[in-house]
């Protein structure tokens, strides 16, 4: 049996769960349910607050506009993301969207927006962020939501960074070099991040300041220049494979 239901939709609610509860949608919820997936009265529906795990639920009392949820039994415990955070220039609305879903589905923990000195936007749509970061979450089977920090320019994310956390700096001037070698035997007890810039690249300032940090690897993503929204997901896949939740 796969361990995961695909088959039923699956909504993340911010309330408490319990066998025996009840809960009440919000119109947009509603709306979505019962407009777009067309559901009725009784209908199979999944849900998870990220912090007591999954619960069967159905629906009942629905009108056009509104739904409740009977919370059912408990299919699975809570389960946790790996130590995982994502750096991240930010990008212009729909490759940043692409790029938020992806990096959840990849594991990623947390979602730290930097500002460097070649990032394009100028500002980003936290709720927006985090909007992509929970419909990828319903779609790809977790049951947890990562954190989305609000952005900081790369120079305060550097000058606070802890000596024991492993920061792995995609750099398109790196050596090119085998990154499945490059990782492999590296030990993360203190946790991995991952640093993708913008799309012009980090100036040499910037590239200079991540390398003096005393945990930091550069890494090569082979022998073409990525786009940003594409390296994320290269990068993100050989560390999860490496160090993360593939082993």
């Amino acid at each position: 049996m796969a361990r995961t239901d695909f088959s039923s939709p699956r909504l993340y609610v911010d309330a408490p769960l319990n066998e025996g509860g009840k809960i009440v949608l919000t119109p947009e919820q509603a709306n979505y349910l019962l407009n777009v997936l067309r559901l009725r009265e009784g209908a199979r529906v999944l849900v998870f607050n990220g912090r007591e795990g999954e619960f069967v639920a159905s629906i009942e009392g629905a009108t056009r506009k509104s739904a409740a949820l009977a919370i059912g039994a408990r299919l699975r415990a809570q389960e946790f993301a790996p130590d995982l955070d994502y750096l991240f220039a930010p990008l212009k609305h729909a490759r940043l969207d692409y790029m938020a879903q992806k990096a959840v589905e990849m594991g990623a923990r947390r979602l730290r927006p930097v500002m460097t000195r070649r990032t394009q936007a100028s500002r980003i749509n936290l709720d927006r962020l985090r909007a992509n970061a929970q419909e990828a979450a319903e779609q790809c089977g977790i049951i947890w939501l990562p954190e989305i920090l609000a952005e900081e320019t790369l120079d305060k994310a550097l000058d606070a960074w802890p000596a024991q956390r492993l920061l792995i700096f995609c750099d398109e001037d790196a050596p090119q070099a085998n990154p499945v070698a490059a990782l492999a035997g590296r030990a993360a007890p203190g946790g991995v991040a991952l640093l993708i810039g913008p799309e012009g690249g980090f100036d040499e300032a910037e590239r200079a300041a991540i390398l003096r940090l005393p945990n930091v690897l550069r890494l090569s993503l082979g022998p073409r220049i990525l786009r940003a929204d594409t390296a994320a997901v290269a990068a993100l896949a050989l560390i999860q494979a490496q160090l993360g939740d593939w082993r």
